[in-house]
């Protein structure tokens, strides 16, 4: 049985669309936006028809940047930046994951995500052989990883309602238009106006 990371916004939606897994599971860890990126993951997976829960575990103290109203961490090279915060979804999914019978959990990472190291190949590959070595054999893997998010679009003929539904905004539970979520969305809705062109 195949699970999804689902965060209700565009690249994990898109993967769930391309990939149909049988569960997903959204995580609201104490980031600002929770209740947007929920009701667009329940409303993807209803539509999907992906059987869907929720984790809820307050995290916010450990956070920092825009996903917390914190300023930015001198570590981190962007205002979004939480420590370790892929390693933590990744490993409250697994938990719940192995609960309800998965064998592999899903994450929507594309290309570019690298610009953090918990975006990239080598820490997929790192995850993946920790996770799947503890008891529960969990195989955590990374589909699209190496796609564009608008070469997917594209290519997989992703429907404009279900990119409509996704919530990508890091500071708020409505678009700010200022933040570098809000930013990437836009800029993917730009560049698909003109293929449509």
């Amino acid at each position: 049985m195949k699970g999804i990371l689902l965060s209700g916004g565009m690249d994990s939606s898109v993967l769930a669309y391309i990939e149909r897994p049988d569960v997903a599971f959204f995580i609201d860890y104490g980031q600002i936006p929770a209740k947007a990126e929920r009701n667009s993951a329940r409303r993807i997976s209803e539509d999907l028809g992906i059987c869907f829960y929720e984790i809820k575990v307050d995290c916010s103290s450990l956070g920092s940047g825009d996903l917390v109203g914190a300023s930015s961490s001198e570590i981190g090279r962007f205002s979004d930046w939480w420590p370790y915060r892929n390693q933590l979804l990744i490993t409250m999914a697994s938990m719940k994951a192995v609960k309800v019978g998965c064998n592999e959990l899903m994450i929507g990472l594309v290309a570019g995500d690298d610009e953090y190291r918990d975006g990239s190949e080598e820490f997929m590959r790192l995850m993946n052989q920790l996770v799947s070595y503890q008891e529960g054999q969990l195989k955590i893997s990374a589909p699209v990883i190496t796609k564009s998010i608008d070469g997917l679009i594209a290519s997989e003929n992703i429907p404009d309602y279900l990119l409509a539904k996704t919530h990508s905004c890091h500071k708020a539970n409505l678009p700010c238009f200022s933040c570098r979520g809000c930013g990437k969305q836009q800029a993917i809705f730009e560049k698909l106006k003109t293929l449509e062109c």
